[in-house]
């Protein structure tokens, strides 16, 4: 059983409530639940274990339940978002717009509009989007606020996704940032600061470390002709969670210890600019579990299949499809046999019509029969809002915060 998550008279609870009693809350399977608790408790970590005057962010792709980023407004320094209807999100839910920082490189006109009237920083990806941007500020009578990703000049091993280093869409080429900011300052629109994404989902804490060094000196580099210090630089996040056998968590500890030299440099230089951090599977990630029901289970040529009502269409990372090479189960068990001996070997599936729909491959569990619960742990970040789900017309799932 994952030890963030309790049990009562064998049957796995979330929040204190058994996954049956939230079957019934929900009125049917499948479904995502969120622990409040332990969302409470990740941030609680990050704040007693970082450095202080560090800024917390939430960014919301990770889980945009809308109940999740509303619990979580109050607890952060800022929301990241990666769309205008994000940002509307993190809007409603109570965050300034000064503490709001829109990135994506493929931001439309009329996203940029929202954005220039709601006041958010507009994190540049390109000159295209200064351009635009400035219009905008002129068409609608405001000083638009923007930052500049920037697309760093170092690579980075160890990283589960790559989101710079090299030939890249999104943000601006490192080498390329002094011609926008001559450019920026000849036009009518206020520079906030500066935002770096190395890559994430990493767990190997040297490689965070380097990083984040490799940062903060570019970062320097590019300030240094600036007549005003940026406001912030936003050092992107990069911390992973554990989801396979044989990983381990990041070393937290280790990565904070490293923090305070850097950041003992960058302030030197940069003495009224905000450090953040943003957080997004980090924070939810092992939050969350997916909860789907046995409806059949039959055996093919000697294995045993488990048929859920469930699958790719709720949880595509689970299913191997959301950019995993070589597919490796997530932690699954079964939830109302928890403390039962593992007896049996069995592939569990989804029920759409198709080979990709798979939840886990020759797994060791209690045997379940129909109407059990299997449950997937780890499944607080791009689970519902990063898969498919008008795929082959099946009901969605449902999601609920405990």
């Amino acid at each position: 059983m994952n030890a963030l998550f309790g049990e009562r008279e064998g049957i796995l609870t979330v929040g204190g409530v058994e996954i049956n009693r939230l079957a019934d809350r929900a009125g049917r399977t499948p479904f995502f639940a969120y622990d409040r608790a332990t969302l409470d408790e990740r941030v609680c970590t990050l704040r007693d274990t970082l450095p202080a005057g560090i800024d917390l962010h939430y960014s919301i792709k990770a889980n945009p339940m809308p109940a999740v980023v509303h619990h979580l407004a109050p607890q952060m320094d800022g929301f990241d978002v990666a769309s205008a209807n994000e940002m509307e999100l993190a809007l409603n839910a109570g965050m300034p717009a000064e503490l709001i920082g829109f990135a994506g490189p493929g931001k439309s006109r009329d996203d940029l509009r929202r954005a220039v009237a709601s006041g958010v920083n507009i994190h540049l990806e390109s000159i295209t989007q200064l351009h635009l941007v400035t219009a905008l500020g002129w068409e609608l009578g405001v000083q638009p606020k923007v930052a500049i990703r920037v697309n760093p000049d170092f690579h980075v091993d160890h990283s589960g996704m790559r989101m710079g280093g090299g030939a890249t869409p999104f943000g601006l080429d490192a080498e390329q940032v002094p011609e926008l900011l001559r450019e920026l300052n000849a036009r009518e629109v206020t520079l906030a600061g500066f935002h770096i994404f190395w890559g994430s989902q990493c767990l190997h804490a040297p490689t965070v470390i380097d990083a984040q060094r490799k940062s903060a000196d570019l970062v320097v580099r590019l300030a240094a002709g600036l007549s005003l210090a940026p406001q912030y630089v936003n050092f992107g996040g990069g911390f992973g969670i554990p989801y396979f056998a044989g990983e381990t968590p990041l070393d937290l500890a280790a990565v904070t210890d490293a923090m305070h030299d850097w950041l003992d440099v960058f302030r030197g230089r940069l003495p009224d600019t905000r450090a953040i951090l943003e957080f997004g599977r980090y924070l939810v990630g092992e939050a969350g579990i997916y909860v789907c029901r046995v409806i059949d289970r039959k055996v093919s040529r000697y294995r045993t299949f488990l048929i859920t009502d469930g699958g790719l269409h709720h949880h595509l990372a689970a299913s191997g499809n959301f950019g995993q090479i070589l597919r490796r189960n997530f932690p699954v068990a079964i939830g109302n046999r928890q403390t039962q001996v593992p007896t049996e070997r069995c592939h569990i599936v989804g029920c759409l019509c198709t080979p990709l729909d798979r939840i886990a491959d020759d797994v060791l569990l209690p045997e379940a029969r129909i109407g059990d619960f299997v449950v997937v742990f780890q499944s607080g970040a791009y689970g519902r809002s990063a898969s498919p789900r008008d795929f082959l017309g099946h009901p969605d799932a449902i999601e609920m915060l405990v």
